[in-house]
């Protein structure tokens, strides 16, 4: 079969279509992760979505539906712990993740342990994904991308000085709430994509990717949504030809990506 005749198939339509919203989304707000050293949030936040799917499991309803709110209650609970609590941020990331690790862990031994459908939403599924997944990704990854547009500018100004945002007027707390629950959106619709484990890669590599090889601060957004779309679907591709894991073959491309932006750095650094 070429690759022709696999792109016929209705399940990998789905596949690429809600990947590349995904992916779009991903690499946006991977750039505002990256550039306030939050990185480490999306894979906190992914160890809990282990739990929310854990517990969707356990009453058998729809992982995403139960994921939504439990990711972002969790998201918010990591930006009360630095905000009120004065805990450090990686601290309080590592607070929630390993809650949401042990509360996953436990209760799917009360289920009767981890089986098939667990196990695709740790390393991805994105074959799998039905219609109404593909219109729910498409549809919050558009509300995502809108509210990420309309608020662009106050959340470019928290990112490299939050102080001096705060003394221009800028609601810098609730901007901070509004920017973890995108994160925990994101998280959750990632998921079938490249698989809790490696979902913090999605929206880490694309964005350390832009800023290798990028001028401006569009630029870099550009071209984080350029190489994330790519790997999403080369990483598809790939998977099917070589009989390969979907999410492990997309993080496999988006690192080869990464590789070449560093060594088109180096070159033209000493040009």
């Amino acid at each position: 079969m070429d690759i022709t005749e696999f792109l016929k198939y209705g399940f990998v339509q789905r596949a690429l279509i809600a990947g590349s919203f995904i992916a779009l989304l991903c690499s946006t707000l991977g750039v505002f992760l990256v550039l306030r050293r939050l990185s480490l949030i999306g894979d906190g936040l992914a160890h809990a979505t282990f739990g929310s799917v854990a517990v969707a499991m356990l009453f058998k309803m729809s992982p995403l539906y139960v994921s939504i709110p439990i990711v972002m209650i969790c998201a918010v609970g990591i930006l009360r712990l630095t905000e009120k609590f004065r805990v450090y941020g990686d601290a309080a990331i590592g607070v929630v993740s390993s809650l949401g690790i042990a509360a996953g862990v436990m209760i799917s031994s009360v289920a009767g342990g981890f089986n098939v459908d667990l196990f695709s939403y740790l390393f991805g599924s994105i074959l799998s994904i039905s219609l109404t997944e593909v219109y729910i990704s498409v549809g919050l990854s558009a509300v995502v991308l809108f509210v990420l547009s309309f608020f662009y500018h106050d959340l470019l100004s928290i990112t490299f000085d939050e102080e001096a945002s705060k003394v221009s007027g800028v609601k810098t707390e609730w901007m901070n709430t509004l920017f973890v629950l995108l994160t925990a959106l994101t998280v959750v619709l990632s998921m079938k994509v490249v698989g809790i484990m490696l979902i913090s890669a999605l929206l880490i590599l694309p964005a350390v990717t832009a800023l290798q090889v990028s001028k401006s601060f569009r630029s870099t957004i550009a071209i984080a949504a350029l190489v994330s779309v790519v790997s999403v679907i080369s990483g598809t591709l790939i998977s099917f030809s070589l009989d390969l894991p979907t999410g492990a073959s997309i993080v496999i491309v988006n690192f080869v990506l990464f590789s070449m932006g560093l060594l088109y750095k180096r070159a033209a650094g000493s040009a």
